[in-house]
């Protein structure tokens, strides 16, 4: 058995899984801009400058681009980490401790996109990618 190419389609299905449901989100907030509008307010409140809420489309557009062709994957993966990790602490900090109405971990959604980033950022492309690293 092959296990170097099970390792690259492992990498791929991780990039692509990760990239594609990342992007629906920012695709969300390109379509709604009023969502970007709302996390600036939110920064504000927290003391650092509005504009700072464009990071999103860092973390929620381009990153999830990058992973998904395989371009600068690992630099992607840090901005999806930075992506969540401001996510998680501007908006769901009281839930960090907490469970969802079905048992799940409250912000398991924001904890699995920066733990997948983390991935990536260690483990790279992979072979099967435009630029691989």
């Amino acid at each position: 058995m092959n296990y170097q190419l099970l390792e690259e389609v492992g990498k791929l299905i991780l990039r692509l899984t990760v990239g594609i449901l990342l992007l629906f989100h920012g695709v969300a907030k390109i379509l709604n801009p009023g969502i970007v509008d709302s996390i600036g307010t939110q920064i504000a409140d927290a003391g650092l400058p509005a504009s700072v809420a464009y990071g999103v489309y860092l973390g929620e557009v381009l990153a999830p681009l990058m992973i998904i062709a395989g371009v600068f994957s690992r630099i992607g993966g840090l901005l999806v980490a930075i992506n969540m990790v401001f996510a998680i602490l501007m908006a769901h900090t009281a839930q960090l401790l907490t469970l969802s109405k079905s048992g799940g971990w409250a912000v398991e959604l924001q904890g699995f996109y920066l733990l997948c980033g983390i991935a990536i950022l260690f483990l790279g492309s992979g072979t099967m990618a435009v630029k691989p690293d």
